[in-house]
């Protein structure tokens, strides 16, 4: 199937009026082949695979979609390089292949090539320096190797000092050699991502059930509760898909997961200036780590990120401690003509990397740092026949997702063909040049695809629609409208933390959340629009 045919010939809108009616009819109801808990990216993706291999899915979450760990990352779809650098060969390739999948197959709309600038400053020796040239190198033939077409993703290359400080003008001129050119994939919003698997999987027949909390797994179904209502029931499944990342160890015994914090500074863009590329800022006394610096055409920049261990019990929403944003910052710092200030930072987000632990308890030395854990990932099925997926990292979701519902159909006996996902169009996307033609802005098309015309056509109906919902920032309340009709979003919170980002930068979150609010209950009322 190429880009440009249809996702699904079902229905991909989620409401609140569909949740409704499909939670009344699974609750107690007919046995359905897969259940999926967790509706993050992996467990969307699984989803989707399973729906699209023509099985029955129901998909459940305490929260909303992408409430966990999948809004939480550098917005990045990597290619693989840091692996390559550890030796992990296999998860370089798969990375390297499933980024190509997404920005010439199945989301090309929501994933696009992101330049950066490693600048060559004093602090960067030229072994350094030979060393992350051969990295990129190295990682440019991964994306040869993964079939991905140059068109996609440019070749590295070496930039003089006037170019480096083109592209990054905040960068300190004093003895600055030049800088390296490198590109990797970046998505528009890693929460939009899993909101399009999610409208893509319902399109196929699953039904897709936020508010509705797992409280109790089994190899034939759940017990679960709707976070609305407090009412409980059972969902009956044929086999049963954990998918609930760093919580997964509290639904089925013997996982063990360790998670590790990954913190993002957030600044408004003025305080760096131009961007035309985002930085890789080498962390001192490392060879293979750096601080990101990514440009995030809202205003914002995002600055990160941390790799720390998190022990204890593991939160809905991570803090940030002061540790992690003086850290970012001291490295920042180490490269700008002009400190940023702690004043300066706008907001922070911390997500929890859902990595299997593998270690002894009793292991000498204690457990290695988070940082050297490996990123693939796992599929274990229970004594009770739940199959749990952990580990991995968003870039690779999709593989994940079918390893997943390979494993649970495999231990069910499941009549179902391969999973069709690697050439499944997400809803929204298209081909490049279509996408192109697309009549709507850019900064639309980038968040939805072929549907940024539809959204367009809203706010022409009605002019207060059109309009910001915060000034500087340019979601409107058309899109606001739109991802309460078709996207799911139940509450401001939804729109506000997940469908947009408003809510990164607590000042504008407050600032907007009475327009929101107001939009919201005249959406659910049925006057808005």
């Amino acid at each position: 199937m190429s880009p440009t045919s249809s996702p699904a010939a079902g229905d991909a809108s989620l409401s609140a009026a569909r949740r409704s009616r499909e939670l009344a009819a699974c609750v107690g109801g007919p046995v359905v082949d897969v259940l999926v808990v967790g509706l993050g990216a992996t467990g969307a993706g699984a989803a989707l695979d399973a729906a699209a291999r023509g099985l029955s899915v129901v998909a459940v979450d305490a929260h909303d979609l992408a409430f966990g760990t999948s809004r939480w990352s550098s917005k990045l779809i990597h290619g693989g390089l840091r692996y390559l650098a550890s030796a992990q060969l296999d998860v370089a390739h798969e990375s390297a292949v499933e980024r190509g999948v997404l920005m010439e197959r199945t989301a090309p709309h929501l994933v696009r090539a992101q330049p950066f600038v490693l600048p060559l400053t004093p602090l960067v020796s030229r072994g350094q320096a030979a060393l992350a040239w051969a990295g990129f190198r190295a990682g440019d033939t991964l994306r040869l190797a993964a079939r991905t077409a140059r068109a996609t993703l440019p070749a590295p290359r070496r930039l003089s000092a006037v170019e480096t400080r083109h592209l990054a003008p905040a960068l300190r001129s004093d003895r600055l050699r030049g800088g390296l050119l490198s590109w990797d994939g970046r998505l528009s919003d890693d929460a939009r991502l899993v909101t399009a698997l999610a409208r893509t999987a319902a399109a196929r027949g699953a039904r897709i059930l936020t508010r509705t909390r797992a409280l109790e797994l089994t190899g034939s179904g759940a017990r679960i509760r709707d976070e609305l209502t407090g009412e409980e029931g059972v969902v009956r499944a044929r086999a049963v898909i954990n998918a609930s990342g760093v919580w997964a160890g509290g639904l089925v015994d013997g996982i063990r997961v360790r998670p590790s914090r990954g913190t993002h500074l957030v600044l408004r863009s003025e305080r760096l200036g131009p961007l035309p590329a985002g930085l890789h800022v080498p962390v001192p006394g490392e060879t293979n780590r750096f601080v990101l610096v990514l440009p995030q055409g809202d205003g914002r920049v995002y600055v990160g990120l941390t790799d720390e261990p998190v022990e204890g019990d593991v939160p809905d929403v991570p803090e940030v401690p002061e540790t992690d944003v003086g850290f970012l910052l001291d490295v920042l710092g180490s490269v700008l003509d002009a400190p940023v200030h702690r004043e300066d930072v706008v907001g922070a987000f911390a997500g929890l990397r859902p990595l299997l632990d593998t270690t002894s308890p009793d292991r000498p030395g204690g457990a290695p740092r988070t940082a050297d854990i490996s990123r693939r990932h796992a599929v274990l099925t229970s004594s009770e026949g739940v199959v749990t997926v952990v580990g991995g990292k968003l870039t690779t979701y999709r593989r994940m997702a079918e390893d997943a519902v390979d494993a649970a159909v495999a231990a069910r006996g499941l009549r179902a063909g391969p999973s069709p996902t690697a050439s499944l169009p997400l809803v929204g996307a298209a081909a490049l040049r279509d996408l192109a033609a697309v009549r709507a802005p850019d900064r639309l098309v980038r968040r939805y695809g072929t549907e940024a015309p539809d959204v367009l056509d809203l706010a022409a109906r009605d002019p207060r629609l059109a309009e910001r919902v915060l000034p500087g920032h340019p979601v409107t309340g058309a899109e606001l409208l739109w991802a309460v009709r078709h996207e799911g979003a139940l509450d401001e919170s939804d729109l506000l933390d997940r469908r947009t980002r408003i809510g990164l930068v607590p000042e504008d979150r407050a600032a907007a959340l009475d327009a929101v609010r107001g939009l919201v209950g005249e959406a659910m009322a049925g006057r808005a629009g």
